[in-house]
C-alpha cells in the first residue's frame, strides 16, 4: 500500500477535485481522506465560504471556484456532489477540461442530459462513473454471487420497495427532492434499480404508474421549519421491469407512505428465494430460503464485495481502473426511471434502448486492501 503524507492524505494516486460540499460530501470525505489511490487536491462550492471551511480542515487542499478547479493541472477526476439539476453542467465542464468524472446519482436530471454527458466523455476519451456505489458492498455482491452460483436456480422475479413520508421531515433544504431530477424514484430508485441490474441483468422494457398525493410540502426541521415548498414531480411510483434474461421485477418508491413491512429487495428463483439488505447501505445479512418446503432461512456469510465499505468506495474502485460503478450502468438506470415515468404518462409499455454490460463481481476484499491502512 502507498504511504501517507503529513496531512493524512495518500501520497500517491489520482488527484481529486470535489465540486459540491453539501450533506453527502462529509461521507465521501470520511472515506477518501487518507485512502490509497486518491488524494484530494481542491474543493469548490457555490458558497465560497463553505469551500474555504472544508479546505481549512484538509491541509494542502485548496478552495477554488469550479472553473479554477476544472483547470487545475493536478486534478485528474472531478467528484460531482452537486444537486441533480447541476450534474450535467458540472460534468460537461469537467470533461471539456480533460478530466474524468464521478458523480452522485442520478447521472443527470434528465436522460437527454445524461446521454450528452456520456457522448462527450466518449469523444474526449474520458471515463465517467456514478453512484450509487453501495451496490459494491458485501450485501448486494454476496447476493449476486449466490444468484450466479445457481443456488436459487433460474431467477424468475424480484421485488424492490422503498416508502417514506418524504425527506422534508428531516432535511433542512429539501426543495430539490420535489423538482425535476428529484422525487422518490430518481432519489432512492438508483439504489434499488442498480442492484436489480447487477443481480438480474439489464432491462429491456418497463410498465409504470405514478401519482402525486400533495402539491406542496412543509419543511419539518432547521431554520426554514414550517415553510411550504412546491411539489413538481410525482411522489409515488410503481412499475414492472422486464430483464433481458426473462425475470420480472416489481418496484415501488414513495414519498407518500407512512411505513412498509416489505423487505427492501427479494429475489425469487425456481429453487429458492433471497432476501437482501437495504441497498442504501453497503452491508447487511443476505437470507436464503431453499425450495425444500421449509420456512427456515439461513444467513449467507459474505462471499463477495468490499468489506466495511462506505460512500466513496466506488470512486476508489473507479480510479483503480475497475470502474464497476460505471457511467454506462448509471445511464441505463436513469433510462429505466425516465421510462417508468413516461409509461405512467402514456399508459403503455416503454422499451429500453441501452444494454450495458454488467460489471464483474467484486471479489471479497478486506478494508485494508481497498482503502489502505489508516
Amino acid at each position: 500500500m502507498g504511504g501517507q503524507s503529513m496531512n493524512g492524505q495518500g501520497m500517491n494516486g489520482q488527484g481529486i477535485g470535489i465540486v459540491g460540499l453539501g450533506v453527502i460530501s462529509r461521507a465521501y470525505l470520511d472515506t477518501l481522506v487518507g485512502a490509497d489511490g486518491a488524494r484530494i487536491v481542491a474543493v469548490a462550492d457555490r458558497d465560497p465560504e463553505r469551500a474555504r471551511a472544508v479546505a481549512a480542515e484538509l491541509p494542502g487542499v485548496r478552495a477554488l471556484t469550479p472553473a479554477e478547479l476544472y483547470a487545475h493541472p493536478d486534478v485528474d477526476t472531478v467528484l460531482n456532489l452537486t444537486v441533480p439539476s447541476a450534474h450535467h453542467e458540472v460534468a460537461i465542464a469537467a470533461l471539456a477540461a480533460g478530466k474524468h468524472v464521478f458523480g452522485e446519482k442520478p447521472l443527470a436530471a434528465t436522460f437527454a442530459e445524461a446521454t450528452d454527458v456520456m457522448e462527450r466523455a466518449r469523444v474526449a476519451g474520458r471515463a465517467v462513473g456514478g453512484a450509487p456505489d453501495t451496490v459494491l458492498g458485501t450485501g448486494i455482491q454476496t447476493a449476486r454471487a449466490v444468484v450466479e452460483a445457481g443456488v436459487i436456480g433460474r431467477p424468475v422475479s424480484a421485488t424492490a420497495t422503498w416508502l417514506s413520508r418524504g425527506h422534508e421531515a428531516w432535511h433542512p433544504n429539501p426543495d430539490f427532492y420535489y423538482l425535476p431530477g428529484g422525487g422518490p424514484l430518481l432519489d432512492m430508485g438508483p439504489y434499488y434499480l442498480t442492484s436489480l441490474v447487477h443481480l438480474l441483468g439489464p432491462v429491456d422494457a418497463v410498465q409504470g404508474a405514478s401519482s402525486r398525493a400533495r402539491d406542496t410540502r412543509v419543511i419539518g426541521s432547521g431554520p426554514r421549519a414550517g415553510e411550504e415548498i412546491p411539489v413538481d414531480v410525482d411522489t409515488h411510483v410503481t412499475g414492472v421491469l422486464h430483464h433481458v434474461g426473462g425475470a420480472l421485477s416489481t418496484v415501488t418508491f414513495s414519498f407518500d407512505a407512512v411505513a412498509t413491512r416489505a423487505e427492501p429487495i427479494e429475489v425469487h428463483g425456481v429453487e429458492g428465494m433471497l432476501v437482501l439488505p437495504d441497498p442504501n447501505h453497503f452491508s447487511g445479512d443476505v437470507h436464503l430460503r431453499p425450495a425444500d418446503g421449509s420456512t427456515d432461512e439461513r444467513i449467507i456469510a459474505p462471499r463477495a464485495g468490499y468489506v466495511d465499505a462506505a460512500r466513496g468506495v466506488g470512486l476508489l474502485d473507479f480510479v483503480a481502473g475497475h470502474r464497476r460503478a460505471s457511467g454506462e450502468i448509471a445511464l441505463h438506470v436513469l433510462e429505466i426511471m425516465t421510462a417508468l415515468l413516461e409509461s405512467s404518462r402514456r399508459g403503455a409499455r416503454v422499451a429500453i434502448a441501452s444494454a450495458p454490460a454488467v460489471p464483474p463481481l467484486v471479489p471479497l476484499t478486506p478494508r485494508a486492501q481497498w482503502r489502505g491502512p489508516r
